[in-house]
Order: C-alpha cells, then sequence, then structure tokens
C-alpha cells in the first residue's frame, strides 16, 4: 500500500465513511526520520479535528469566512484612524475678504442659541504632538427666548390723520445696547458658493466696449457682465478702483494717506455718509452709546467745496472731525455729477474700509436717531442676513418706479427707458405675487445694512457697475442684480417695511430746497410803532371792533366807506 503518507486527515481527501466503502483504511506509518511535532500545531490539529466533529464542512467554511472578514474590518478600521489624524495635519487655506473656507466635512460647529453665542472648539494633536487648530465656523443665527418681549411685538395700525396720510415712522423692538453688543458674531456668516473674491486692475483701458462703463469703474464688455453673474467659488470682477496701486490711490476718488490708514484701522463697524457739492447740511447721529462712541467709525466723505463750507459753518480743525464724523475729503472725483460720485462709498465700503465687519451707510440728508449695534442686532444678526434694506414705501415694481422717475424729472427719459428695455429684454417681468417671498422690487436705498462677506460684497459691486454702466438711478437696477445674484447661490436680501426704516433716520430737505422754502417763507412781522398822543389823534377801531359790530351795522358802514 502507498497509503502512508496521506495521515488520517478527512478534510483533504474526503470523510471517513467514503473511505470505509472502498475498502481501503488509511493507516498512519512512521516516516524514516523521526521527527517529534511540534505542540502547537497538534493543539491546532486536535482543534480543527473537534470543530469537525461537531460541524458539517459549510459550517466550517462560513466561520472561517466570517473570522477572515472581521479581520478585514479590524484592519480597515485600524487605516481609517490614521487618515483622520492625518487629515487634521492638512493646513486651511487663507482667502480674501475676510470669509475662511469650511474645507471640513463634518457639519458647521458654531451656533448661537438663546441669545448666548455657543462655540464648540476642539483641538487635535497631529503626529509630532502640536495642536492643529479647529476647522473655521460660521454663524448661524440665533432665536430670542420664547418669553422675550420682542418675540410678542407686533405691529400697531398707524394712527387714523387725515391730515398726515403720507409716510410715517412705525415702532421698532431693539434690544438694549449692552445685550446687542453681546450678540455681535465673534465669527462671519457663511457666504454660499463665493469664498475668493478679487477685483480687477487695469492700468491700460480698453474704451471700445459695447457701451456704457468709465475709467473709474472700467469698461467691462457684456461678455464680462455675464461672467460675473456667474457665481463660482472664486471670482475676479470689476469693481471701481480698476487703477492705481489701491482704493483712493491714483485710483480716482482719491484720498490722503493719513486719512486711508486711518480707514484701515477700522476693524469693527463703520458708519458712513456723503455730501457732495455742499448739498446738504451736515447731520450728526443721535441717542448714540459712550461705547459705540469709542468703537464705530463714523466716517463722512466730502468734496473741496462741501469742506470750504463746513469750515465756515463749524470750523474744521487739524482733528478732522466734527461731532462723531471724521471728515474725509474726496480728490479727483471720477464724475462730473455728485450723485454719481457719492454711489462710490454708499456701495464700495468693503473696498474703502477693507477690514471692517459691518457697515451702515446713509444717504447725506438723513440723521441717525438709533445706535449703530441695536440696528445691527435688528436687522442683521437677529434674521440672520448679510444684507439688508428697506423697500420703497409705495411702489413694489420696477416699471412703475421707472415712470415715476421720469415723471419727476430725475434723469434723462430716454436713458431710463434704454436702461428698462434693455432688462426686459434678460427677463424682467412686473412684480407680482408670483415672486413670494420676494416682497419688493423696489428698495428705499437711502439706508444700506451689511456685513463684508465675499457674497454681499460681490453684490454691491455688480450693482455699482449696472450703476456705471446705465443711469444713476440705482432703485432701477436692484432686483436685476439682486434676482442673478440670488439664482447661482441660493442667496437672499432682508427688505424690511420703509416705517421701520423711518424710525432710526429720520430725513431732512436738503439745502437747495431749505433755500426755497426760507424765500416762500412769510416776513418776519415787524415791532408796532410807538403809541401817539390821543388828545390829537383819537383811536380808531381795530379790525377786532369792527368784526364785533352786527351785520346791519356792517352792511351800512360797507355802504357808506364807498
Amino acid at each position: 500500500m502507498s497509503g502512508g503518507s496521506l495521515g488520517i486527515r478527512s478534510g483533504s481527501y474526503g470523510s471517513l465513511g467514503q473511505q470505509l466503502q472502498n475498502g481501503v483504511l488509511p493507516i498512519q506509518v512512521p516516516s524514516a526520520t523521526k521527527t517529534k511535532p511540534f505542540k502547537t500545531f497538534k493543539e491546532k490539529e486536535t482543534f480543527l479535528h473537534w470543530i469537525c466533529k461537531f460541524a458539517g464542512r459549510k459550517k466550517v467554511g462560513l466561520l472561517l469566512l466570517f473570522a477572515i472578514s472581521a479581520a478585514i474590518f479590524v484592519w480597515v478600521l485600524y487605516l481609517g484612524k490614521d487618515e483622520v489624524q492625518e487629515s487634521y495635519n492638512v493646513p486651511i487655506p487663507k482667502v480674501n475678504d475676510c470669509l475662511p473656507l469650511n474645507n471640513s466635512r463634518s457639519p458647521l460647529i458654531n451656533g448661537v442659541q438663546n441669545i448666548r453665542i455657543h462655540n464648540l472648539t476642539y483641538s487635535p494633536v497631529n503626529a509630532e504632538g502640536s495642536e492643529v487648530p479647529p476647522p473655521p465656523s460660521y454663524f448661524l443665527g440665533y432665536t430670542l427666548p420664547a418669553e422675550h418681549p420682542c418675540n410678542t411685538f407686533t405691529l400697531a395700525p398707524p394712527p387714523a390723520d387725515k391730515k398726515r396720510t403720507g409716510p410715517r415712522p412705525c415702532p421698532v423692538c431693539y434690544l438694549p445696547v449692552e445685550e446687542a453688543v453681546a450678540l455681535m458674531p465673534k465669527v462671519p456668516s457663511f457666504s454660499p458658493v463665493l469664498k475668493n473674491l478679487t477685483y480687477i486692475y487695469e492700468e491700460n483701458l480698453n474704451k471700445e466696449t459695447e457701451f456704457g462703463g468709465s475709467n473709474f469703474g472700467g469698461y467691462p464688455t457684456l461678455k464680462q457682465r455675464d461672467d460675473s453673474y456667474d457665481i463660482r467659488e472664486s471670482m475676479n470682477v470689476h469693481c471701481g478702483f480698476v487703477k492705481g496701486t489701491k482704493p483712493g490711490h491714483g485710483t480716482g476718488f482719491d484720498i490722503d494717506n493719513s486719512d486711508l490708514l486711518e480707514m484701515e484701522q477700522c476693524h469693527g463697524v463703520v458708519v458712513a455718509s456723503a455730501i457732495f457739492g455742499a448739498f446738504d447740511n451736515m447731520l450728526q447721529p443721535k441717542n448714540i452709546s459712550k461705547y459705540s462712541e469709542q468703537t464705530v467709525c463714523f466716517y463722512m466723505f466730502v468734496d473741496e467745496e462741501t469742506k470750504s463750507d463746513l469750515e465756515t459753518e463749524h470750523g474744521l480743525n487739524e482733528s478732522k472731525k466734527i461731532g462723531l464724523w471724521r471728515i474725509v475729503v474726496a480728490h479727483n472725483l471720477p464724475y462730473t455729477n455728485g450723485r454719481r460720485n457719492g454711489k462710490i462709498p454708499k456701495f464700495l465700503l468693503h473696498r474703502l474700509f477693507p477690514n471692517a465687519r459691518f457697515s451702515l451707510w446713509i444717504d447725506g440728508k438723513l440723521q441717525l436717531l438709533v445706535d449703530p449695534y441695536q440696528i445691527l442686532e435688528r436687522f442683521l444678526w437677529r434674521k440672520n442676513a448679510t444684507f439688508a434694506i428697506s423697500r420703497h414705501y409705495r411702489r413694489f415694481d420696477v416699471f412703475e418706479e421707472a415712470d415715476a422717475n421720469k415723471a419727476a424729472r430725475k434723469y434723462d427719459n430716454a436713458s431710463i427707458d434704454f436702461q428698462i428695455d434693455f432688462y426686459k429684454k434678460e427677463g424682467l417681468t412686473p412684480y407680482s405675487e408670483a415672486k413670494l417671498p420676494i416682497t419688493s422690487d423696489v428698495p428705499e436705498g437711502c439706508a444700506i445694512i451689511r456685513e463684508h462677506v465675499p457674497i454681499s460684497n460681490l453684490f454691491t459691486c455688480l450693482w455699482f457697475n449696472e450703476i456705471d454702466r446705465f443711469t444713476s438711478r440705482d432703485q432701477l437696477s436692484f432686483s436685476t442684480v439682486r434676482d442673478r445674484v440670488a439664482a447661482k447661490s441660493n442667496w437672499t436680501v432682508n427688505m424690511f417695511l420703509d416705517c421701520e426704516r423711518r424710525n432710526f433716520v429720520v430725513q431732512k430737505h436738503h439745502k437747495g430746497v431749505l433755500a426755497v422754502l426760507a424765500q416762500m417763507a412769510p416776513p418776519a412781522i415787524s415791532p408796532p410803532p410807538p403809541l401817539l398822543s390821543l388828545a390829537n389823534n383819537p383811536p380808531r377801531k381795530s379790525s377786532l371792533e369792527i368784526a364785533s359790530v352786527s351785520p346791519k351795522h356792517r352792511r351800512d358802514w360797507r355802504v357808506g366807506s364807498r
């Protein structure tokens, strides 16, 4: 027999019963060289034999497959842990416009609840043992407590006054200044899609464009205009100041270096306004807290004519401050029209104040009546918005606004028609309820509240470009820019009631209107002449005495006097 090398293992050559049926009983023949088997091998052999005794072949195979799968799972889990630890070592790239990228795939970890900002922080450790900074987080808004008075605050109907039917302020529920300051976000708000925004500089301007543009805003073609509405993660767009080394330096709308240095030091909240051509009287803000006086930057932009006027009226000295306002003189103005020059600080504050986080713009004819922190909390932070503007108190439709501008002769009618026809070809339609939750297509643009994050900065850049290309009436281009940006980014604007705007600012007349009203006022009543001697001059009947005469006598008197 030659079965000495087969052994007694049944796993390789079939079961023991099958071999007995063939008449062959395998036996174990000792080999020529005696080698004592290892104890561990015998133990393994005995263990497998015991398993095979109580379980079938198929069950043993499944058991082995399960053991192998478990081993692979543990191995993959161990490698995955190493990869996660290595991922913390990847540096977070820096971006422009003060907004960090969220490169982590984990959910955003910063939130605010119940008027308290909760920051969940952690410090993973890399292989070298040093701490890795946590991934960037964003401000996600907050909710006031259910019992807070502002949650139950309702807008009262306007008082019945037949003599006053025009727009008027309405009450607004503000938080105390201390609470508003405590709620100021520690991190920037989320900027959908757009994370990195840079601006175009051109030394040699190409004026051969389809139409529109200026040396200050550049001459972007229609293709460049369309590309600027294609919202992407990184963008480079026209945004004024296209020439020179930096905004305010050799670009048009030039500012002294000392003023530029001060403006760069503004890292928090800036309140800005402008007066050009001595068109308005400068109005000092009221009801401003001591904390805001120390921390908020108040800037008034003027031209040479207005500066001379302020020196005469207020005695502008070397401190360049009149009340709360720091006066900044803009030289080499790019436009001949004062209204157009005023659009530069109105829409491009993020370029003039590169380190500011929040801004409040008010037109030169407005006087601020509420603390800036209260306004920001009410219209931005509580709404989790990055841009807020009031809607027009009467008109909601761009076509009606265009007709009103033409009727008031606020701009050349042909230019207004050209702009509206251009927008109609791009898809502009009259406002209707089908556009809800959008409440209006026409803003009241004299006050703008915003956070300087990339998406809101892009919006104001594109809005300024439309004003630079078409008419200076910014209400006509607002909805077109807003809707095209929102279509690509799902970004929204907080459009609040105009009566709420009138709560925190009061509107005064322009200087020219005040001069006309002064001329139309009745002449001042001069003091009466001194009384003469009654002996030589008997007193005449006064008008009051004449009015007290009976009708009969009055008629006789009138006839006799004739």
